[in-house]
């Protein structure tokens, strides 16, 4: 990397946020607030920001004035509908999708539902949406069909091109890519898929030019990761790339302005690469791989053309700039500089490049935007997400990696509580929920900083299983639920004892989802390790899991099922912290949703009473009304860690903290 003087950078604070440092340690509601912002973009020219903001299990989009943060309007929708994507069209119109939350630990799903309207509230159209069918509507009207956005049509202020999917399609093609009409909803289409579960690429001109057709199925119908990558020639597809024969999957990412065709190889290997594509040959020609972690973002130029850099997480956030003497690159790397110990995101920024809308956070700081003027070489602070935190006293987060007992390198993070000289600290083992796909980070993370604002240690672990580390790792995690991951989680266990920052008397586990289902399986595995344990929106029983909850209800989640847990009814039950219950010989407690679909409480219930029959009754469980695959009030949120941290002070209880001592205030 080049080496660039820092820019200086005038640090106006044009709205107040927080107020004064706290002298106690922050309250559990300064840690579940909702922040100020969730996502933030800066219109093409540079007049407003959109953000969204968190009501619940509700997002609302909110537009600003950018020069004095006044808001100009707030989008909301019905029927406790979320603004999920959004996108500045032009440069005073915004169009948004909308989604439904099912909990904090699931995804949101879309609901195929597409809105357009100016910054000001004007023209508010449902482009595309779920309703009565009728004269003036039928157009934009949609039944089981689902609509994704390809291109805004750069100097078009009406037009959009977006992904049309027909589940239920009897041409065989299910999927179109049409020009949508953001004022009328009027769709026109510009050509179908060569064949069913197929995703579209457009080319320089913004015609369908590439298509990867995907499949869960092998010739027995069993589970089998396959793609297929065509090539459209005029009205016909051509095969280029298909992963049974070649070994590889390839994909298309993006296609720029100026005809270059990035796109992603995976060998299901190593994590896959970035490069970019001979369009006449199919030829891949490499970029950036590496080794151990998949690239987690990418930083392209501001117009839109060169991709500059990425990013890897292996640990710490790693940035490699790919075109260093670009001048966005040389921009970037100074504003990393300026940042120093941060990371920084080119989050949005105008049509023309002179203003970025740039992110900055890191393990302390739960976030803070700023707008940089690229003609007068300065940043200006806009908010903070959440201005009650003082990163000053947040504690840090320590990367680190070592071998499992099978050989396997994994890695992990350790929260160590600000103040403390990091040594024999009681410890939360917290395993994230998944198995497969999620992972954890370096990022801040509200949970972790409030058990160490109590003076407790977090132990975060990416067992295989894991994201973020390539398809081979990720799929070392099936059939493993209750072997492989539980002795990952239980060897990092043993790294931090072994490396002086736990004290092995005062250990606890807690997890949400797959981590409360870790949370009752690792005490079964290795009793005597753990002095209480605390399961969250739990799995707790395997044969359940294939009857009750969402993901049976679909094909691919009964596949997705039988490739992660196979068929034998004596492994499930091996695997099922409730049938075991007898095992579990240390304090519990247990928290889940009434309304959770993912893990139903069926799960939290059924464990409860096994381990009542077994003689060790939980201290507590909670099945909250209303909420759902992880709690969105904040009031139910505050009950949850009130409760939690008096039951992990019974029994690992801190004696020292950080910033002051254990409080339930609100």
């Amino acid at each position: 990397m080049k080496s660039t003087s820092p820019l200086f950078l005038v640090m106006a604070m044009v709205v107040a946020m927080g107020g004064s440092a706290h002298a106690q340690p922050p309250s559990i509601k300064d840690f579940v607030a909702r922040p100020a912002y969730s996502t933030a973009r800066i219109s093409p020219n540079g007049d407003y920001l959109a953000i969204t903001v968190e009501n619940g299990d509700q997002d609302v989009l909110t537009i600003l004035r950018t020069s004095d943060l006044k808001i100009l309007k707030v989008n909301q929708l019905p029927e406790k509908k979320s603004v999920g994507q959004f996108v500045w069209i032009s440069p005073d119109r915004i169009m948004f999708n909308a989604v439904k939350k099912m909990g904090g630990y699931a995804q949101p799903f879309s609901l195929g539902e597409w809105y357009a309207v100016n910054a000001d509230g004007s023209q508010a159209v449902p482009v595309i949406f779920r309703g009565t069918r009728d004269a003036t509507q039928r157009g934009k009207t949609v039944g089981s069909e689902s609509f994704s956005l390809l291109d805004t049509l750069k100097g078009d202020d009406r037009n959009v091109i977006m992904q049309a999917r027909y589940p239920r399609s009897t041409e065989g093609a299910g999927t179109e890519v049409v020009r949508v009409d953001t004022l009328t909803g009027r769709r026109t289409s510009l050509g179908r898929a060569p064949k069913s579960n197929c995703s579209i690429s457009l080319d320089a001109a913004k015609e369908p030019r590439f298509a990867v057709c995907s499949s869960s199925r092998d010739e027995s119908g069993e589970y089998d990761e396959r793609t297929e990558l065509y090539r459209r020639d005029g009205q016909n597809w051509t095969l280029v790339n298909a992963s049974k024969s070649d070994g590889k999957h390839l994909s298309v990412s993006r296609t720029t302005d100026n005809g270059t065709v990035y796109a992603m190889q995976d060998d299901g290997k190593a994590p896959a690469a970035v490069g970019t594509l001979d369009t006449a040959s199919g030829a891949f020609n490499p970029l950036f791989s590496d080794p151990v972690a998949e690239i987690s973002q990418f930083i392209w130029s501001t117009d839109q053309n060169s991709l500059i850099g990425v990013v890897t997480e292996a640990g710490a956030p790693k940035v490699t700039l790919l075109d260093e003497g670009h001048a966005d690159a040389e921009l970037y790397a100074s504003l990393a500089a300026a940042f120093d110990g941060e990371k920084v995101d080119f989050s949005s920024y105008t049509e023309d490049g002179s203003k970025i809308l740039v992110a900055v956070s890191s393990d302390s700081n739960p976030g803070e935007l700023y707008i940089f003027d690229r003609k007068a070489g300065k940043a200006r602070f806009l908010m903070s997400r959440m201005a009650q935190i003082d990163k000053k006293k947040m504690a840090n987060v320590k990367p680190f990696s070592f071998r499992a007992r099978d050989g396997r390198l994994i890695h992990a993070f350790i929260t160590l509580p600000n103040g403390l000289d990091g040594k024999n600290l009681p410890l939360i083992v917290n395993p994230h929920g998944g198995p497969i796909g999620p992972r954890d980070d370096w990022g801040f993370n509200p949970e972790a900083q409030l058990f160490a604002s109590r003076g407790y240690a977090t132990l975060q672990v990416n067992y295989r299983g894991s994201g973020g580390y390539g398809k081979a790792f990720q799929d070392a995690g099936h059939l493993q639920w209750a072997q492989g991951i539980q002795n990952d989680i239980l060897d990092a266990t043993h790294w931090a004892i072994d490396h002086g920052y736990a004290d092995q008397e005062r250990i606890c586990i807690y997890g949400g989802s797959f981590g409360g289902y870790s949370s009752l399986m690792a005490p079964i595995r290795e009793p005597g390790l753990f002095k209480c344990t605390f399961g969250y929106v739990g799995v707790y029983d395997v044969d359940m899991m294939f009857k009750k909850g969402d993901i049976p209800e679909s094909s691919n989640g009964q596949r997705y099922l039988r490739r992660t847990h196979g068929s034998d009814s004596q492994a499930w039950l091996d695997s099922s912290p409730a049938r075991r219950a007898a095992e579990v010989r240390i304090p519990v407690y247990l928290a889940a949703g009434a309304r959770d679909v993912r893990t139903p409480p069926e799960q939290t219930e059924l464990m409860n009473k096994a381990l009542i029959a077994a003689g060790n009754k939980p201290e507590g469980m909670i099945i909250q009304p209303g909420e759902m695959h992880g709690f969105y009030g904040e009031e139910a949120r505050i009950n949850l860690y009130t409760e939690m941290l008096d039951f992990f002070n019974r029994h690992i209880g801190t004696g020292t903290v950080s910033v002051g001592a254990p409080s339930r205030s609100n």
